[in-house]
């Protein structure tokens, strides 16, 4: 029975079997280290070299720019060239402008940025800054330098130094001395001016009128009648500012020379005017100094009734014969306001004065 099976179904030929593929070995772990490490350093140099290379193509558009043109780094002068090569005679050319920006002041100097502008237009890039703008940076710092030299010579002159101080050279006294007394009168010429030289002419007596130069300048008749009758004339400024001592020194310059001027203008021809009176009596060293820069001595007092004020006849008298002493120097008005008390004063003290035996003076000077 199993051989009738067998003769029925022959056996299929057996096909040979393929042989194996060889199998690779797998490398070691120190090769696939030294494989990763060489396949990164290839990929860095490559990309290393394509950024330089499109750094290059970028550089010329910088460097030399289309003429009109204006790169983001610079003025729109119209060419590269004057950007980073300067021209001969600017301060960044080198061998001449300015010794002050030389080689040794800076790292990048402009002498040595004509060399890196030629290499940009090649192509490669360039490390310096522009070298025109450090040469224009350097220029401003020479010119403090020279400055302060040249501004005293094309400067104007300081005016004369004020002198602080008090005075020292206040004249309280006559000329004389002795039993000598001098009336000085202040702020005219006035309403009263008239009526004073009509009284001092009786009793021949010679006054000293210390006028305000507007008041001199508003009435010329009356100060050349003081001048022709032989009276002296004083400045006492040009408006009777007070406290006159506090006045800066160009305003006290102005107000005592404009009112010598003014006075000498009123009185005409050869008028002279000897002394100057600060009113209210603020002397300072400045203002003696001025006084004395014209002329001028400066004329106070010995004796003050303050007739100004108006206390009555009765107490401008009294006042006068109590402070008097020989060589006195007594104070008056014959301005700045109504004087009618001190007309009827001095028709009192005339002729007292005379009767204890003084004689009329000038200031000493």
């Amino acid at each position: 029975m199993h051989r009738n099976t067998a003769r029925r179904h022959p056996a299929h030929p057996i096909r040979p079997a393929r042989p194996a593929r060889p199998v690779r070995p797998a490398p070691p772990a120190a090769g696939r280290s030294r494989l990763v490490a060489g396949c990164i350093a290839v990929a860095a140099v490559l990309g290393l070299s394509a950024c330089g290379t499109a750094s290059g193509a970028l550089q010329p558009t910088i460097a030399a720019p289309a003429p009109g043109s204006a790169s983001p780094q610079q003025q729109p002068t119209g060419t590269a060239a004057t950007t980073t090569a300067p021209a001969t005679g600017s301060d960044g050319a080198s061998g001449s402008g300015p010794a002050a920006p030389s080689a040794a002041a800076k790292p990048r100097t402009p002498g040595a940025s004509g060399a890196s502008g030629a290499s940009g237009a090649s192509g490669t890039p360039s490390a310096p800054a522009q070298p025109a703008a450090t040469a224009r940076t350097t220029t401003p710092a020479a010119t403090p330098a020279t400055t302060p030299a040249t501004t005293p010579a094309t400067g104007t002159p300081a005016p004369p130094p004020a002198h602080p101080g008090t005075a020292t050279k206040v004249i309280g006294s006559t000329a004389s001395g002795g039993r000598t007394v001098a009336l000085t009168f202040d702020d005219g010429p006035g309403p009263a001016t008239g009526q004073i030289l009509d009284l001092l002419a009786q009793y021949h007596v010679k006054a000293t009128f210390c006028e305000i130069g507007q008041n001199a300048a508003a009435n010329p008749a009356l100060v050349k009648r003081v001048v022709a009758e032989g009276h002296r004339l004083c400045d006492h400024s040009v408006h009777h500012p007070q406290p006159f001592e506090k006045l800066s020194h160009d305003k006290a310059v102005y107000e005592i020379g404009a009112a010598h001027d003014m006075i000498v203008k009123a009185g005409g021809p050869g008028t002279e005017v000897s002394w100057f009176r600060a009113p209210g009596g603020g002397f300072d060293a400045d203002n003696e100094h001025i006084a004395a820069g014209l002329g001028m001595s400066s004329l106070g007092w010995s004796v003050d009734p303050r007739d100004w004020a108006r206390p009555g006849v009765p107490a401008i008298v009294s006042a006068v014969q109590h402070q008097l002493k020989p060589g006195g120097v007594i104070l008056m008005h014959d301005g700045g306001g109504d004087r009618s008390q001190t007309v009827a004063a001095l028709k009192q003290l005339l002729p007292w004065l005379v009767a204890q035996g003084y004689t009329f003076d000038l200031p000493a000077a």
